[in-house]
């Protein structure tokens, strides 16, 4: 089974984003910085999402987050699925931060379920072609809107969604241009998928 280790976000100041992902999400692992100039404008394609148990943790991650200097894109509301809410890390990245609990379970926590990448593609069938002619399996599927794959136990789970609807969801225009400045670290690398993103096979 294809698995992914970790995504590495390219930034301009790799001691800045480590000391804001530190503060903001107790974030150490999962999530690799390099340095990069690579010009970028707009929406670059993907989110992040960090997947948490109750309300309170989704106010607490979001609330460090903009202490830390992020820029709150969708303040945490309640909607049909659940609570959560969206920021943008000041090296540019979107981060979804969400529970599909609307009530608490217990004390709030800094802990996250699960941590998930996110694609904005142009065409999800042709995504989810590419993925499963290189090992990845569909495990859920909404036509050519969404798609999730299963990446067993691996700490970072990927899937694909329109790219327009992914940036409606974070709360930002569609247009965008430049390096995605990401690279996601995993079996099926080294590779580019349709929409020009870079993968890596993981080092030692």
């Amino acid at each position: 089974m294809t698995s992914i280790d970790s995504v590495t976000l390219e930034v301009a100041d790799t001691d800045a984003a480590r000391s804001f992902y530190t503060a903001a999400f107790d974030l150490d692992s999962h999530l690799n910085l390099q340095p990069s100039d690579a010009p970028t404008s707009g929406f670059r394609g993907f989110t992040l999402s960090l997947t948490v148990s109750q309300p309170s943790t989704v106010d607490s991650l979001v609330g460090t987050a903009l202490e830390a200097g992020a820029t709150a894109l969708k303040p945490p509301t309640k909607s049909l699925w659940g609570y959560g809410g969206v920021v943008r890390s000041p090296d540019g990245t979107i981060w979804n931060i969400a529970t599909s609990s609307k009530k608490e379970t217990g004390p709030a926590t800094r802990a996250f379920d699960s941590f998930v990448l996110l694609l904005g593609v142009s065409d999800v069938a042709a995504s989810k072609r590419f993925y499963q002619e290189r090992g990845l399996t569909v495990s859920k599927s909404f036509g050519r809107t969404y798609a999730e794959f299963d990446t067993g136990s691996s700490p970072v789970k990927l899937a694909v969604y329109r790219r327009r609807a992914l940036a409606k969801s974070a709360g930002v225009p569609e247009d965008g241009s430049g390096s995605h400045r990401l690279v996601i670290s995993g079996d099926l690398g080294p590779c580019v998928d349709p929409d020009g993103f870079a993968w890596e096979t993981p080092s030692n």
